[in-house]
């Protein structure tokens, strides 16, 4: 319902935002995402599972070509629970990892979205501690992406990112900040952090 609702701000909603900057099945993506039409329950139908599964697979590894909407329809709308026994199916149908489908299967932007979808439901603390290391490595930093993974988590999960960061990075993300910001802007992003590991 609040997708329909537009942004006092900026006169529009999000859906219409996302129809007019994005197209074809990644616009399909995110709508379906913001939509919120995901099911939020814990319930795993292990008959449906086995189903979702094979679709999947019928979907894009065995066939020529892929059916993204099948992948899209599952990704974007099972519940956590359901999607991770989902992946655990799909391996032994496939003898390799939902992952490694999409990664064959699509790219660009549809890809990236996928993948994105996966690794939250496997571990959003992880996954976002990979956006995090990715926007500071190496040369120049990934502001955008930097700042807008700090703010919007710094209150929900950054412990449980910043625990995955360490183990993932083996360097924790405070240092991290450190050594890649300055000034002001590495004080307020190490506050946001909330201490060193």
């Amino acid at each position: 319902p609040a997708l329909c609702v537009p942004w006092p701000e900026y006169g529009s909603t999000l859906e219409d935002d996302i129809v007019s900057d994005t197209s074809s099945m990644f616009r399909r993506v995110l709508v379906s995402l913001a939509t919120g039409n995901r099911d939020e329950g814990t319930f795993v139908d292990e008959t449906l599972a086995q189903q979702d599964a094979q679709c999947l697979y019928e979907a894009g590894e065995k066939k020529w070509g892929t059916d993204e909407v099948q992948f899209m329809s599952i990704l974007c709308t099972r519940n956590r629970c359901h999607l991770l026994r989902v992946f655990d199916v799909y391996r032994g149908i496939a003898n390799k990892d939902i992952t490694e489908s999409i990664k064959s299967e699509m790219s660009g932007d549809l890809e990236d979205a996928l993948l994105a979808v996966v690794k939250c439901m496997r571990n959003k603390p992880a996954y976002f501690a990979e956006r995090l290391y990715k926007s500071m490595k190496g040369l120049g930093t990934d502001d955008s992406t930097l700042i807008r993974v700090m703010v919007s988590r710094s209150e929900i999960d950054m412990l449980y990112i910043r625990r995955e960061f360490l183990s993932m990075y083996g360097k924790s993300l405070h240092s991290f900040i450190k050594g890649d910001c300055s000034g002001d802007y590495r004080k307020v992003l190490l506050r946001l952090c909330g201490g060193e590991d």
